[in-house]
């Protein structure tokens, strides 16, 4: 029996499970200051045995290119608090004993959507979350991919909808795909959250237009066989649908690995994607 842990920007979980990504019991709770967030989890796991591994499915950007002294290392984040505090010492210290294994949230969610969800069965696999923020977790081969940082999707540049003045609400590049189409940036720039949006609403053919550029460069640059877009903005009907309309006709018929109809598709795991990978990660590193 092993433990999971994944630390969203609005919620973490903890669970007990199997190697196998499957879960015996999770506890989801508010994502606060890191501090609180861990001791929650922490104590909840204790409180179940000590496991013999614990995987995790952190937000990033964090520090995984070796298991140093650094590895868990939260870098440069809008998430209050978090900036510099180490994953990796924390759990170290509270499970002396567990191995340790730490991932994206994003790459976990890829992770177990191949395994056991939209994606089964593939080896190459995109997976697209849009939420606080926008990341991809990115399988090749079989194998996640990191190289000096994990990837950050989130941050490319796209081009802009026609029209569109909208100077976007990253802190850190304005108008990069996040800080144009994550859950803040609909908020700022219609005035309600996503889920206020009716599904006629011009919003979702902006957000469409957005994500669906996205989805070309990941088809351009690392060819994935499936596109899985899952997080809480990803819920709007037909979303799916319409990103998948403007990347046929943005894509030109190019790439034949994304020629299947069923390309781009919501998560079949849904909302426990993250911390099922949390614990397939354990086995897979």
């Amino acid at each position: 029996m092993i433990a999971g842990i994944e630390f969203g920007g609005t919620k973490t979980v903890a669970a007990m499970g199997h190697r196998n990504g499957g879960l015996i019991e999770e506890f989801r709770y508010p994502t606060t200051h890191p501090q609180g967030t861990l001791a929650v989890a922490i104590e909840w796991i204790r409180q179940r045995g000590i496991p013999e591994a614990l995987g995790v499915a952190a937000f990033g950007p964090i520090i995984l290119a070796d298991h140093g002294d650094d590895y868990g290392g939260m870098l440069a984040t809008p998430k209050p608090g978090w900036e510099g505090f180490s994953l990796s010492a924390s759990l170290r210290a509270a499970f002396p004993g567990s191995r340790l294994v730490i991932e994206t949230d994003v790459n976990a969610a890829a992770l177990a959507e191949s395994h056991s969800g939209a994606a089964r069965g593939l080896a190459d696999v995109a997976y697209i979350t849009i939420g606080t923020g926008i990341g991809a977790g990115i399988l090749s081969g079989g194998r996640l991919v990191h190289g000096a940082l994990h990837p950050e999707v989130g941050h490319f540049k796209v081009p802009v909808f026609p029209g569109d003045d909208f100077a976007g609400v990253c802190s850190f590049h304005g108008n990069c795909l996040e800080g144009l189409a994550s859950g803040p940036a609909i908020a700022a720039r219609w005035g309600v959250e996503a889920s206020a949006l009716p599904p006629g609403h011009k919003a979702w053919e902006v957000q469409a237009w957005y994500l669906a550029h996205g989805v070309l460069a990941l088809a351009a640059i690392v060819a994935p066989s499936r596109v899985v877009i899952g997080g809480g903005v990803s819920q709007a009907d037909g979303l799916h649908q319409r990103v998948e309309t403007i990347f046929r006709k943005l894509s030109g018929g190019y790439f034949p690995h994304a020629e299947g109809t069923d390309y781009i598709m919501p998560p079949a795991l849904g909302q426990q994607a993250g911390i099922c990978g949390a614990l397939l990660v354990v086995a897979a590193n």
